[in-house]
């Protein structure tokens, strides 16, 4: 038993008891342990330079003490005698004689010498160690205990903060067991603990005191014993064997056979050991060691014909097969560090050579990565059907809500708010889809971040494999010692063989998995990033995720991951950018759209719109916000793209498909806009149209319908000049600012032709629409100067066929002006770009009403006309004429001559009809005189008329006044010479008959 004991104490390497403890070698470790404690002081002193040089020079020869006599000084100043408790000096040092005759210290003065003793006083230890340290090192000291302090401070305040959590935990639990226990101890009916303890405690003791000699004594004479008997039987089967041999030949044999057993046994003694040998390296972590004993195993040339040894070997193969199992079960770690990875590698390596753990390690690694994905994939639905759930409760308690307040109002008889409850749901909606794609890209950046984290050092790792770094640790540590000094040729042999040893694997093969991996990732994103809201297109949701992929490109460029892997993260960048870009375009056109349906005809101030000449409504700045807010992020992307993909790739392709189409949305949301503005003034021309069906179909209205009708005209009338506004603010500002501001987004080179086409294309397009309203507008406006028109010359209370003598313009032809005036206003405000085509288009409707009139009523209320009537008709048209002069086109002047003309042969027939009715045969007055009269009458109230009237007709002639032309225009008026009546024309219509009084109708009369 003896025997077994010691092989057992050998084998475990560590001893059972203090009788074989060996006290050389604990000295030995304990001077280990006080070296390896000092070794930061040391470090800390070497850097007081100034104010330790003394102090280093004694550590420095600390070397030379016998080990374990030093203590290190709390001051940092040196060490210590442990003997003596002295510091130790240069002097100290060179006598070592004086030192070892130096008396110990009484056990109380000990104790306060010793800092870490509980009796420990600072100023007896400074008066015994540092008797002879100047005040400058002890300065020093001072500031190092300081430091030291303060960081030990620090470390403990940062392990609290760390665990603040575990702290509070345990002390709640210490808390509850000791209020417990002392419930329990409180209880007079409960059993307790204390008597319990204290019970066991005096039984303990009295066992001890009696049992322990005893026990003492029969241990060792148990131990005497056994060894003695052992002896005695070892002596006594020798000696009988001995015996026996001499008696009988068999018992000869058999000894010799007994022999050759124990000397098998005892040759293959280790071989038994050594299941139990490699299972307690293992456990003792000392791999390398279990691998050469299981190699020195196989090594041993084994007779065929011993069963038990071939059993021993099994039992060998089991352990190393657990081995190599818990090996590869350590590959799983996700925590595994590249020098441990080597180490388990060289190890399987040794073990099976004929295996690749190295591509196991890397299927481990990949497997894991796709499995963080999965890990991510499944977080994310599990949130979503969360949402989702809350989604449908809060759709079921707003129902339950609803149909409470239609209960209640039913029972109070009052109407339900639906458009309140509408809009409760509209803003619910949102809240829940913003939900939504936070969490979206809460997803896609998490999978971002397996792909950063995990992928390069992957990668990585596999380049290291591949260039033959694990070959070279394999082979390094597989080398004998004696193989260990070979020439460096033999070892880079060795490495080469030791390389192609497991490298059974391309670095294509890893690329494939590396891009299958990023294929994962590119469709998990990609069908994530379909899925966000278009309504939250403008948060930083999608923004945010391309940001994320294009971090992930930077990441794996260059040698972080493979060239193809990183082609494909690059072509997700693309293709995700290209996709947020057409959103964005899409989100562009239907927003605008859906802002067009709501127009509120309220004007801008002039602050508001930037000083425009257009008083424009809101509707074209929310188009103009709309754009520029996609546009804007449209340019960053694009922006990005560049400076990030095309430094290593070639996307010019995709780049000139995302120009093209973003091109053609700006110029189609543009096209669109003006669309929705002309089908504003569609809609507005439809119910004026409806509105004079209705009057028509009702027949005449009274006054109050007049004036309500009025004022729905005004009301339309206004709502076209908003609409037209609109649209020349769009032709003449906004879409020229828009296209110039973003024109570098789609045409880098600046290509003047290309931006004339756009422009056209632009303008035409906003051009025909305006044309189109203003048409409108001015139909609207003509309607109301034709029924002033006719009270002007039909029912203004002169019979033309004698009118009284010429005295002045009359207040009819003010009224009609007035009209005039109110649409100059109106214009001028509204549009006032538009104004000189606008009035010149309603001076032209107003000669041809006048023309029109006069040949509908030729034969009625004007079939006679006499010369005071021409002559008055003659005297308002010159006023018009010289107070629309600036808006009189070549067509209204012309439209005008006809209806001078016609009136002119009109007052010549009644004259020739009175001549012939009456009985003194009275001459008919000729074209001539007529005219002159009318020149005359012109020269002499014209001027009068213009200045009476000068308030009324001040915005017609203020562009006259403000060119310096006034003395010119009022020059015409001039009464003429007495003697040269005709010296004179009032008007260029005048001046023209005057010049053309050769002309076909005064050709007639005179025939």
């Amino acid at each position: 038993r003896a025997a077994s004991r010691d092989d057992a104490d050998l084998d475990d390497a560590e001893p059972r008891s203090w009788k074989r403890v060996d006290e050389a070698e604990l000295a030995r470790r304990v001077r280990e342990m006080r070296e390896a404690r000092a070794a930061p002081s040391v470090q800390a002193l070497d850097q007081k330079a100034a104010a330790a040089a003394a102090a280093r020079k004694a550590l420095t020869s600390v070397q030379t003490l016998p080990k374990g006599v030093e203590v290190l000084d709390p001051l940092g100043l040196g060490v210590m005698d442990n003997k003596s408790l002295r510091l130790i000096t240069e002097a100290s040092m060179s006598s070592p004689v004086s030192r070892e005759k130096s008396q110990g210290l009484d056990p109380s003065m000990r104790e306060k010498v010793i800092y870490s003793s509980p009796h420990f006083d600072p100023k007896v230890f400074l008066s015994w160690v540092h008797k002879d340290t100047s005040a400058a090192d002890l300065e020093s000291g001072a500031l190092t205990l300081k430091t030291d302090l303060k960081g030990r401070t620090q470390q403990k305040k940062q392990l609290v903060k760390e665990n603040f959590d575990c702290f509070v935990s345990c002390k709640t639990t210490i808390d509850d067991i000791e209020s417990k226990l002392r419930q329990i101890e409180d209880d007079p009916e409960g059993a307790g603990t204390s008597h319990l303890y204290s019970v066991t405690q005096k039984i303990s003791g009295v066992a001890n005191r009696a049992f322990e000699p005893l026990f003492e004594r029969q241990v060792n004479q148990l131990n005497f014993l056994s060894s003695y008997f052992s002896f005695i039987l070892i002596g006594i089967s020798a000696r009988f064997l001995l015996e026996c041999t001499k008696v009988n030949p068999l018992i000869q044999a058999q000894a010799d056979k007994i022999r050759s057993v124990q000397g098998m046994l005892q040759r293959f003694r280790t071989l038994f050991n050594l299941p139990s040998a490699i299972r307690g390296n293992i456990r003792k972590g000392e791999y390398d060691l279990a691998v050469r004993e299981y190699q020195k195993a196989k090594s041993i040339v084994l007779p065929s014909h011993v069963g038990i040894l071939k059993r021993v070997l099994e039992e060998v193969e089991k352990v190393m097969h657990e081995f190599r199992g818990m090996l590869y079960k350590s590959m799983e770690d996700p925590h595994l560090d590249l020098a441990e990875l080597e180490n388990i590698v060289r190890l399987l390596l040794e073990l099976e050579p004929e295996t690749d753990p190295v591509w196991h390690y890397l299927n481990i690694q990949n497997g894991r990565i796709h499995g963080l994905f999965e890990k991510c994939t499944v977080d994310h639905e599990v949130r979503m059907e969360i949402l989702q759930n809350k989604r449908h409760e809060k759709v079921l308690s707003d129902s339950k809500w609803r149909q409470l307040q239609q209960e209640s109002n039913k029972s109070l008889e009052v109407d339900s708010a639906i458009g309140d409850s509408f809009q409760d749901d509209q803003l619910s909606s949102t809240f829940m889809a913003e939900e939504a794609d936070s969490l979206r890209a809460t997803y896609i950046r998490r999978l971002s971040a397996v792909l950063i984290q995990h992928v390069p050092a992957f990668w990585r790792l596999a380049l290291s494999v591949f260039s033959g770094k694990f070959a070279k640790a394999a082979a390094g540590n597989a080398l004998a010692d004696s193989e260990m000094n070979a020439k460096s040729g033999a070892n880079k042999t060795d490495d080469k063989g030791a390389e192609a040893k497991y490298t059974n694997h391309s670095l294509d093969e890893v690329a494939s998995m590396v891009c299958a991996t990023v294929s994962v990732f590119d469709t998990k994103v990609q069908n994530t990033f379909r899925d966000f809201e278009e309504c939250n297109i403008l948060r930083p949701f999608m923004g945010d995720t391309i940001k994320e992929i294009a971090k992930a490109c930077q990441t794996l460029e260059g040698k972080d991951s493979s060239p193809t892997a990183v082609k494909m993260l690059h072509a997700l960048h693309s293709e995700m950018t290209k996709l947020y870009i057409l959103r964005l375009c899409s989100w562009m056109r239907v927003t605008t759209k859906e802002v067009s349906k709501h127009e509120t005809w309220v004007t801008l101030s002039t602050l508001e719109r930037n000083k425009s000449p257009y008083a424009i409504s809101c509707l074209p700045l929310e188009f103009r916000e709309i754009t520029i807010s996609a546009m804007d992020r449209i340019e960053l992307m694009i922006f990005n793209l560049r400076n990030e993909t095309a430094k290593s790739y070639d996307i010019t392709r995709q780049l000139q498909e995302i120009h093209e189409s973003v091109r053609l949305a700006f110029l189609n949301s543009f096209r669109d806009f003006a669309g929705y503005l002309g089908t504003f003034g569609a809609e507005l021309a439809q119910s004026r149209s409806n509105k004079e069906n209705n009057h028509v179909q009702n027949g005449y209205m009274n006054g109050t319908d007049r004036e309500s009708s009025a004022s729905m005209d005004g009301d339309l009338h206004k709502k076209l000049l908003v609409v037209l506004s609109n649209i020349g603010y769009c032709k003449a500002e906004l879409s020229d600012q828009l296209y110039n501001k973003y024109r570098h987004i789609w045409s880098p080179i600046r290509d003047n032709d290309e931006r004339s086409a756009d422009m056209r294309d632009l303008v035409t397009s906003f051009s025909g629409l305006e044309d189109k309203v203003l048409d409108q507008y001015t139909f609207a406006k003509s309607n109301v100067i034709r029924n002033a028109a006719h009270n002007y010359l039909l029912d203004s209370g002169i019979h033309w066929g004698a009118a009284p003598v010429v005295k002045g313009i009359r207040d009819a032809t003010l009224d009609l002006l007035h009209i005039l005036v109110a649409v100059h206003a109106e214009v001028y405000s509204g549009a006032r770009p538009l104004l000189e085509k606008t009035m010149k288009i309603l001076v032209e409707g107003l000669v041809d009403i006048f023309l029109s009139l006069f040949y509908e009523n030729k034969a009625k209320d004007l079939r006679t006309l006499d010369a005071n009537g021409f002559c008055q008709l003659m005297l308002e048209l010159e006023y018009f004429e010289t107070v629309l002069n600036t808006y009189f086109s070549t067509e209204a002047q012309q439209a005008l001559k006809s209806l001078q003309e016609s009136l002119l042969e009109k007052a010549c027939e009644s004259g020739s009809e009175d001549a012939a009715s009456d009985d003194k045969q009275v001459p008919s007055v000729s074209p001539d005189d007529l005219l002159a009269l009318a020149q005359q009458h012109g020269s002499d109230l014209l001027q009068g008329e213009l200045e009476r009237t000068r308030l009324n007709i001040a915005c017609f002639m203020e562009p006259t006044l403000q060119s310096g032309s006034k003395t010119s225009a009022y020059s015409s008026y001039q009464a003429p010479a007495p003697h040269h009546p005709q010296a004179q024309v009032s008007s260029p219509s005048f001046r023209r008959q005057q010049a053309s009084s050769n002309s076909p109708i005064v050709s007639r009369r005179r025939r």
